[in-house]
């Protein structure tokens, strides 16, 4: 068996919105205010890792759905590259669903996925 190495790298691959409902049941924040970079170190140095990279992923809602939503990743985005983390955007899309319930009612919502045939790779 390989000996481990005495220094670790690692790169940090985080989620958008998995962190953001993440925070948001933890401490309460309803925005995503959050540092990326500041968060993959921190946890890179609470473990004795050099931190070699940070990866962020999510998806951005079409500018004619949700245009401040649109503008605020656009340019969370831009500043996070400028601050030399990867950033990977797709465009969501939504779609209204309805689904009847046992007892006879109807419950509406909206769920939003990516579409997997488009994908951006942004490196700002």
């Amino acid at each position: 068996m390989p000996k481990e190495p005495t220094d670790k790298r690692a790169v940090c691959f985080i989620d958008g919105q998995n962190l953001f409902h993440s925070v948001k049941a933890a401490f309460g924040f309803t925005f995503p205010n959050y540092d990326v970079s500041a968060l993959a170190h921190h946890v890179c140095s609470a473990n004795n890792w050099d931190c070699v990279g940070v990866r962020f992923y999510t998806g951005v809602p079409d500018v004619g759905d949700k245009p401040m939503w649109n503008h605020f990743w656009t340019a969370k985005g831009a500043q996070m590259g400028r601050e030399g983390v990867v950033v990977f955007t797709r465009p969501l899309k939504y779609r209204n669903k309805e689904v009847r319930l046992p007892d006879g009612t109807t419950h509406a919502f909206l769920t939003a996925t990516r579409r997997a045939s488009t994908c951006a790779l942004r490196l700002m």
